[in-house]
């Protein structure tokens, strides 16, 4: 016999509610009900105190079906129905889920259970009718306040900067000192036309935000937009708070000259007819800027090491036009199809650079070059990378700390010859190392005690032949070399570059950004000072060569022949921060961008994009090829 076990749930609205519904009332009840019942001696109370019932966002809740579906309970049980949820499709969803694990579903009051066919019947008839009401009752409620707004009164949302909330008024104020950094907002944009410019000048000025944080081009792009500065009032333009989606232009309600102006109308109308422009891609700035190719004359096609060339990408919906770089085999008998966009290679490319730049400044002899090669790897741009050729780690690493003790790091050695003349003794060294691998590398990952790492296997076990062959060739260039040394025009042209600091500073450097504020010739020249080429296969970063002639290479998962498939589980665990992370700085995406930006297959960035669904993370509108994914707000 089965030995039962009971899931009882009690939950309030407020922490003041009536004793008949209170939490020790509903506790006592469904204790009562478990043991004289249904014979149940074993149960488990879980309590959400102050939770509403409009969706099942609860701590306990969610802590309860996870336990279910770890197996632990027979039964669920509750006082009402209403308890759980008054929402049709999370009631419906949870029922499904508890029937998937044999789960009997009792609501005491209703005096019904699940284990019968009546009471399912029961269940799903009561619940139609609690969430008829609740949608009775949110209707009342929208209706009173699409009266207010058309009558001008406020319905409650984030005063913009330059207001403070008026109790006396009942409605925002102008502010006299914040209405000063809205003009100069509106100032500075006719002046920079480039809201990452204007956000920039701000940080750079101390200037703060209504909170106190810091600006972006969002934050700028939201005042200039926004027409509560010229008197108007706009309510019900969006299809839920939070959201993007804007309904119909007939459903809004608009109060033109409903409250005092601190911007003139002629220059709201003047700044946002520029933000128009530059949305389309009309100004001047970005005609003189769009045809420089960032990476041009410096990507090579790993497939058959041709140089690949430069054109310009479709435009996107905001008017912006990556480079795209294509094999030049493509199209003739090669058939070679490699390509790459700046949209793939730009967040890797610089956010690696940034990590470089960060980590010379603080690297020390007592730092290891797994330390280093975590550093460098640091970023959602890296995620898919399995690590760095250990012995491009080790030449780094002298680069960085050899023979400064007590001084700034830097990526010069104190004698400029010394890291091209550590470079060909190490070639040489090399061609007798691999002769000795070729015979060794299969014994030793297979059958060796020890083993070596998956890492390393990776790049041990490419063709070392070939290896032997590219050592000479770089060994005879690297005598050919003049003493050109990465760091001295490396960190000269990063300090100058710096205007942003976004190099320096941030976590995360956008490259889309950094290009509105110095523009691509910029970034162009300061890549092509720090890099001699990159090779480029199936869209990946394959290797950085850097103008001493240090080469990175990198290892991903899909070189694995033998890679395992990860569970579900794994999986949604490992690459959600990606996807969540893309979402809340780049906003909606569609599913083939963000299955771009972790590596997953198709099915793989399907199952993860429901599963966050299902949690409520994510949100999807649109259908077909319109389909876009939206960082869920309220979950914050």
């Amino acid at each position: 016999m089965t030995l039962k076990k009971a899931a009882l749930y009690v939950r309030v609205s407020t922490l003041h509610q009536i004793d008949k519904d209170s939490l020790p009332f509903q506790r006592q009840e469904l204790k009562n009900y478990a043991k004289y019942a249904l014979g149940i001696e074993d149960f488990e109370i879980f309590e959400d105190a102050g939770y509403s019932a409009k969706n099942t966002d609860r701590p306990e809740y969610q802590k309860m079906m996870r336990r279910i579906r770890a197996g632990e309970f027979t039964h669920m049980i509750v006082l009402k129905i209403d308890r759980i949820s008054r929402n049709l499709k999370d009631f419906s969803e949870m029922y499904e889920e508890l029937k998937d694990y044999k789960i009997t579903f009792v609501s005491k009051n209703e005096q019904f259970d699940t284990s019968t066919a009546m009471g399912e019947a029961m269940l799903k008839i009561i619940l139609v009718f609690a969430e008829l009401e609740r949608k009775i009752t949110a209707e009342r409620v929208f209706a009173i306040m699409l009266s207010r707004a058309e009558k001008g009164l406020w319905n409650g949302a984030t005063v913009p900067i330059g207001f403070v909330w008026s109790e006396e008024e009942k409605f925002p104020v102008a502010d006299p000192e914040e209405a000063k950094v809205v003009q100069y907002v509106y100032n500075l944009y006719e002046q920079l036309r480039s809201t990452l410019k204007v956000a920039y000048r701000l940080n750079e000025e101390g200037v703060k935000t209504k909170r106190g944080g810091q600006w972006t081009a969002k934050t700028v792009r939201d005042i200039l937009r926004n027409p509560f500065y010229i008197g108007t009032y706009r309510y019900n333009m969006r299809e839920s708070e939070g959201s993007r989606r804007l309904k119909d232009e007939k459903e809004w309600v608009v109060v033109e000259n409903n409250h005092p102006i601190t911007v003139s109308k002629e220059q709201f109308k003047r700044v946002n007819q520029l933000l128009s422009d530059n949305y389309r891609g009309l100004t001047d700035v970005q005609r003189a800027d769009i045809h420089k190719h960032i990476f041009s004359k410096m990507l090579y096609c790993g497939k058959c090491n041709a140089l690949l060339t430069s054109g310009l990408d479709s435009a996107r919906k905001d008017g912006y036009r990556p480079s795209r770089y294509t094999c030049v085999t493509a199209g003739r008998s090669k058939r070679c199809s490699n390509y790459v966009s700046d949209i793939i290679i730009g967040p890797f490319v610089f956010n690696y650079m940034s990590n470089l730049i960060r980590l010379q400044e603080r690297i020390t002899p007592k730092h290891s070059t797994r330390d280093m090669e975590r550093a460098l790897l640091r970023g959602n741009s890296f995620i898919d990378a399995v690590g760095i050729d250990n012995d491009a780690l080790k030449e780094t690493y002298f680069a960085l700390t050899h023979g400064m003790p007590g001084h700034e790091y830097s990526l010069a050695a104190d004698n400029d010859n010394i890291v091209p003349n550590l470079e060909i003794e190490r070639l040489q060294k090399e061609i007798a190392k691999y002769g000795k691998a070729l015979t060794r590398l299969e014994d030793l990952y297979l059958f060796g005690e020890e083993g070596i790492s998956q890492k390393d296997y990776i790049f041990k076990k490419r063709d070392l032949q070939e290896r032997l062959e590219e050592i000479e060739v770089d060994l005879n260039a690297l005598q050919q070399k003049s003493e050109e040394n990465m760091s001295d025009a490396f960190i000269d042209n990063a300090q100058h570059f710096l205007i942003t600091k976004e190099m320096q500073q941030a976590r995360h450097v956008d490259h889309r950004e950094l290009s509105d504020v110095v523009g691509r010739e910029a970034l162009s020249d300061f890549v092509h000072t720090a890099i001699d080429n990159i090779v480029i296969l199936d869209k990946r970063v394959q290797s950085i060569t850097f103008k001493n002639g240090i080469t990175h290479t990198f290892a991903y998962k899909s070189l694995l022949k033998s890679e395992s498939v990860a569970s579900t589980r794994m999986l949604f665990r490992k690459y959600e921060d990606a996807v969540l992370t893309y979402l809340k700085e780049n906003g909606p995406a569609s599913r083939a961008i963000l299955q771009k930006t972790t590596n997953l297959s198709r099915h793989g960035i399907y199952a993860l994009l429901s599963e966050l669904m299902k949690r409520q993370l994510v949100v999807k509108t649109g259908q077909s090829t319109l389909t876009r994914y939206h960082y869920n707000e309220k979950t914050t």
